[in-house]
């Protein structure tokens, strides 16, 4: 996959808006934890690889578990992950997929029942502003950083 521009040297007013807009949403209050797992799981529904690569170590740093992440997107299934997270995850997704889900009423019920209105407002702009990244790096065929394993002597 190439690249098809450097999208920050192309608009740079413009990609430093939606930076400002990361940068309060990290002070919101909302757990750095939570913020990730929504990362996370709002690029894997989009597939953008460069996210998810880049969300995954982020949440790693932060010290998520390493099983927390990669049953990420069985989180229904899975018992690893609180009521509040659940939440934030299902609206992640409603949110995600809004052409087809439209926020059903249950799952915004259970967002409420576990966030306040402003928390409510801080997770849905969180959720938004990954959308936008994700629409950006998948555009623009943002290529994720690759690791080369060491050879075996």
């Amino acid at each position: 996959m190439k690249p098809r521009m450097n999208y920050y040297q192309a608009a740079p007013d413009t990609i430093k808006a939606l930076m400002a807009l990361e940068e309060q949403i990290q002070s919101t209050g909302l757990e750095k934890s939570l913020i990730e797992l929504v990362k996370i799981r709002a690029s894997q529904i989009n597939g953008c690889a460069f996210c998810i690569n880049m969300h995954t170590e982020d949440a790693r740093k932060r010290g998520e578990t390493e099983q927390r992440i990669y049953l990420l997107n069985a989180w229904r299934e899975s018992p690893l992950y609180s009521d509040r997270e659940r939440a934030a995850l299902a609206w992640t997704e409603a949110v995600t997929l809004i052409s087809e889900t439209h926020a059903p009423d249950d799952v915004y019920e259970q967002v409420r029942a576990q966030f306040s209105d402003a928390e409510t407002v801080n997770l849905t702009m969180l959720i938004g502003a990954i959308n936008a990244w994700n629409r950006i790096a998948i555009a623009f065929r943002v290529v994720h950083p690759v690791k080369v394993k060491a050879s075996v002597a």
